[in-house]
């Protein structure tokens, strides 16, 4: 048996005495650096993905079989299979960690607990929860498509905190956002997979409370694949002046376009059946709904024109706020 190293970790710590056992979310970033004849092996691993990454511990005594888990003697001796322990028979460490950017052939990974230099053995992605290789869920590219749009709609001020939720439909599966989760710094785990014909939760955590306007989109709407929920300000501020139709009152040649697209439904109470049998119903005719005194929800194809269209809608709204001062 032999193994070689794909590369190494750069990380702040430089003995075995400023290394914490645990990782933890306090912790600095470290870096991976991966060798450049291994960096085809990188394809499709995407920012805010959660990984496994092998490493090899050089540094382990592997002469040890048991110890104080965490090095406390106050602690009752385990045998080292039962702990985390860097001294062990073969050495090797085990590290759940979330890619916070990618840069040609070094990944910025959080949290990870190993010294620089740390040789690396493999990278493996993280199935979704309750997932396996086998199990007849959602490809995991579509959790990492719910991530980056997570991202990119927190960067354009369009989910603020935990507000907002978003949604994939691929065959009978739906993958939504869990409740109370930030949707700028969104995670596997945080995802939720739901059969659309049970509304069964498979696997994942409680989901979103505006699960029954997604589930009610993809009931009326067969083409809808994609649904983003957000509080754009401008237009909840818009909404609070005057009738989101004044939209069409703007002397722009696209603003007509984007806003014909654009129907409300009145105030109707969060997470409730009627709000979401209210959305559907009209989701048939339009794919921008604003939800009055709540927000706007838009159905696409693909999260990206789904993301685009809730934009589209923010933008007119400012204008029409800036055009009225």
């Amino acid at each position: 048996m032999h193994l070689v190293p794909i590369g190494q970790v750069r990380s702040p710590y430089r003995n075995r005495r400023e290394c914490p056992k645990q990782a933890s979310s306090s912790d600095p970033a470290s870096r991976i650096e991966i060798a450049p004849k291994y960096m085809p092996a990188l394809h499709r691993l995407e920012i805010g993905q959660e990984i496994i990454v092998l490493t090899w511990l050089d540094q382990g005594d592997r002469n040890v079989f048991q110890c104080h888990p965490k090095g406390d003697p106050q602690r009752a001796m385990h045998g080292v299979f039962a702990t985390r322990s860097p001294d062990r028979p073969n050495p090797i460490g085990h590290h759940q960690v979330t890619i916070r950017d990618i840069r040609d052939n070094v990944l910025v990974v959080h949290p990870m607990e190993v010294l620089d230099t740390t040789p690396v053995l493999d990278i493996k992605p993280v199935l979704l929860p309750g997932s396996h290789p086998d199990t007849a869920l959602p490809d995991p590219a579509m959790a990492q498509a719910i991530i980056r749009t997570g991202r990119d709609g927190w960067m354009r001020g369009l989910f603020n905190g935990m507000n907002g939720n978003i949604s994939l439909r691929s065959g009978r599966h739906m993958l939504i956002t869990g409740t109370g989760s930030a949707k700028g710094h969104l995670a596997t785990r945080d995802l939720t997979c739901m059969d659309l014909e049970t509304s069964e939760t498979v696997s994942g955590p409680l989901p979103s409370s505006e699960t029954p306007v997604h589930l009610s989109i993809y009931d009326h709407q067969p083409r809808a694949s994609a649904i983003v929920h957000t509080h754009p300000p401008h237009l909840l501020a818009l909404s609070l002046s005057c009738h989101t139709g004044s939209l069409l009152d703007l002397p722009l040649f696209e603003g007509k376009v984007f806003a014909d697209r654009l129907t409300t439904v009145p105030a109707l109470a969060p997470g409730t059946t009627e709000l979401g049998q209210a959305v559907g119903h009209v989701s048939r005719a339009h794919s921008c709904i604003f939800m009055e005194n709540h927000g706007l929800v838009v159905w696409a194809p693909t999260l990206v024109q789904a993301l685009a269209l809730t934009e589209e809608i923010e933008s007119l709204a400012r204008i029409r706020l800036l055009h009225t001062g």
